[in-house]
């Protein structure tokens, strides 16, 4: 983590390429994800899920991964990462040459069922087969698990804090190399986003992740602020607002990227991010995915008069 924070106070993370394509009926030709990705990354974003590792009859939005990671490997510093529910998922995306892996890891066993088809203790087994094959294998790629309807969810409901932290304990003690937080659901208030990241931290130490939050609630800023104050470094967003999860019922709305890097830009908060750039990029999203609703505040008012980038610059 520390090379792509270098200099960076916050590192914001793209997911729109997955978590936002995967949840659009329409699929984005290749050709558009390459030009997409890239304009990404020319406004300074220095990592991005770039998609999924799943059965293409799954998610078909989503098929041609493997060549997008391949072009965005071309593009100098970025981190290339892509989500995978399985060994399977795996083993495709370290061919593939990918930086990071994300383990979409449920807290609520009945999403766990409905997302990726598996049981608590088979994602265990399959997280440390994992982690085994990387060992073996892939000593440079790095493994997160994300800990899915870490907040509630809206298949089980209530979900106990001490289930989310007992679960992001057995992930570490699995070998992930870090462990963040997702509130799939759009559950999550900023004094549970404290308590709970406060309580991954003390936990888990340096293996304590980002946050993934979303904004279906109207909630998703405010917990950012709230993460920021206990010392989360490390933000997803998805450009245009985009996204959520097509296994959680009603759980829409990624905090939109434009928005999330104009809140910390303000607050003082280098990024690294070009906003006017960033917003450059969103049209290339647009011609994508035509008729497509896209979300977000900065883009609609557009930047203030005076705004001024946190120190000094992008």
């Amino acid at each position: 983590m520390e090379l792509r924070q270098q200099s960076l106070d916050v590192l914001v993370s793209e997911v729109g390429p997955r978590d936002g394509l995967q949840s659009v009926k329409r699929t984005m030709c290749t050709d558009d994800k390459f030009a997409w990705i890239s304009a990404l990354a020319a406004a300074g974003l220095r990592e991005i899920e770039v998609g999924s590792f799943v059965p293409p009859k799954l998610l078909p939005q989503l098929a041609d991964t493997a060549a997008v990671v391949a072009h965005a490997r071309k593009i100098p510093g970025l981190h290339v990462t892509a989500l995978v529910p399985n060994l399977r998922g795996a083993q495709a995306a370290f061919a593939a040459g990918i930086h990071k892996i994300t383990l979409p890891i449920s807290v609520s066993e009945a999403h766990s069922l409905a997302n990726v088809r598996k049981t608590h203790a088979q994602m265990i087994d399959e997280a440390k087969a994992i982690v085994a094959l990387r060992n073996e294998q892939y000593a440079g790629v790095q493994i997160e698990a994300g800990m899915a309807t870490a907040f509630g969810c809206t298949i089980q409901g209530v979900v106990p804090e001490d289930d989310t932290m007992r679960l992001a304990v057995i992930m570490a003690e699995c070998g992930v190399d870090e462990v963040g937080l997702s509130d799939t659901c759009g559950y999550a208030n900023p004094a549970q986003v404290k308590r709970l990241f406060s309580r991954l931290q003390a936990e888990l130490g340096g293996k304590a992740g980002g946050a993934h939050f979303h904004n279906t609630r109207g909630q998703g800023l405010a917990n950012v602020v709230a993460a920021l104050d206990v010392g989360v470094t490390t933000f997803d967003a998805s450009q245009g607002g985009i996204g959520g999860c097509p296994y959680a019922p009603g759980a829409t709305g990624n905090i939109v990227t434009e928005d999330l890097v104009f809140l910390l830009e303000a607050m003082g908060l280098h990024t690294g991010v070009d906003l006017d750039k960033l917003l450059a990029a969103r049209e290339l999203l647009a011609k994508g995915l035509p008729g497509e609703p896209l979300y977000g505040d900065v883009a609609a008012a557009g930047l203030p008069k005076g705004f001024a980038y946190a120190k000094g610059g992008v």
